[in-house]
């Protein structure tokens, strides 16, 4: 059985609770909350704790699962690691790129398990689009976006959000890891521009952004993301590969509901257009979000029952993180940002 600590019970911990909750090779030893309190009637009765650290030494997890601000993410992935326990952290790994390499270091000096929460990387039908893109050949043409517009308390949550991270980084993380794995090509340069459109957030924050990113391999990516009441539900959610035997395209997904955690990565079909025709692959009876939330703890004590190696899938994290960073530094600076190799 793997003692459990789960910090943080917003949409993501709360999930990633349940997860544990019902899974019978996990034991939930605390619930680590700000208020103190957990309102869910299934999470009742587990120890409630307001400090990370606190609970930390009381209950002496296996593994702590991370769903905190994205701030906080890599000293409570260190500090549970040095506790001894293995670490499930949401992404964005860290907020910065030394601190995402810290946390691998870390984990790798331990001999401790890290998954980072690509969500994407549990569900079937973005591993059909993926494995349809690299089929075709590239390089590639990724048009991505995920714009969403947020009003009452979805717009509340993006603004707290945006204390610490920017949309593109926030959800960005996810697409460009898409790319990465299809590509598995090292990026070259980036280029970034983005507008602050609404006073209700910090001066220095922008809640609309957009980048490019260049690939060793000549592919090139565009990947767009907006937060607010003002944002257009007009060409929101945009998922495109193209390469120079074809595309392979999202159909439908997101309907424009920024509360609808289950549209956020729905396929519901993916069209392969190549010069002999086009091909549209159903994909029926898709995951839900508690579902994809289930499939990624129990990869996370499979990880650990296991031993799997989890090298690469710490360095993609770490290699999709640094990208993005690079687009808001060329946002915020207003120049191009090249990655040199490491």
């Amino acid at each position: 059985m793997i003692r459990v600590l789960i910090a943080g019970l917003g949409n993501m911990g709360l999930s990633h609770a349940l997860a544990h909750h019902h899974h019978p090779d996990a034991q939930i030893v605390g619930l680590v909350n700000r208020s103190g309190t957990v309102d869910h009637p299934d999470l009742q009765g587990y120890p409630v704790f307001t400090d990370f650290h606190t609970a930390l030494a009381d209950t002496n997890p296996d593994l702590a699962v991370i769903a905190t601000y994205s701030d906080s993410h890599a000293d409570y992935a260190c500090a549970a690691m040095d506790a001894g326990a293995h670490v499930f952290v949401e992404k964005p790994l860290a907020t910065t790129v030394a601190d995402a390499r810290r946390v691998v270091e870390k984990a790798t000096d331990a001999n401790r398990k890290l998954v980072v929460g690509y969500i994407l990387r549990h569900h079937p039908s973005w591993m059909r689009l993926i494995s349809e893109a690299r089929d075709l050949g590239g390089p590639y043409v990724f048009r991505l976006n995920l714009n969403q517009q947020s009003d009452g308390p979805t717009w509340e949550t993006h603004k707290a959000l945006m204390q610490t991270t920017s949309p593109i980084v926030d959800c960005g993380v996810h697409y460009v890891d898409v790319m990465c794995q299809i590509t598995d090509a090292r990026p070259v340069r980036v280029n970034g521009m983005g507008l602050r459109l609404s006073d209700e957030i910090a001066p220095d924050m922008y809640n609309y952004g957009q980048f490019q990113v260049v690939f060793e391999d000549g592919s090139v990516g565009w990947y767009e993301a907006g937060w607010g009441p003002m944002m257009s539900e007009t060409a929101f959610f945009v998922k495109d590969i193209v390469s120079p035997n074809g595309a392979v395209s999202i159909t439908e997904g997101n309907k424009g509901a920024s509360d609808d955690v289950d549209g956020h990565t729905k396929v519901g079909g993916i069209l392969v257009h190549k010069s002999s025709g086009d091909t549209l692959i159903e994909m029926d009876g898709e995951p839900g979000h508690q579902e994809l939330c289930d499939a990624e703890q129990a990869y996370m004590l499979q990880a650990i029952a296991q031993d799997i190696d989890l090298t690469r899938h710490m360095n993609d994290a770490v290699q999709s993180l640094r990208i993005c960073l690079a687009a808001d530094q060329s946002i915020r600076s207003g120049q191009p940002v090249v990655l040199k190799e490491t």
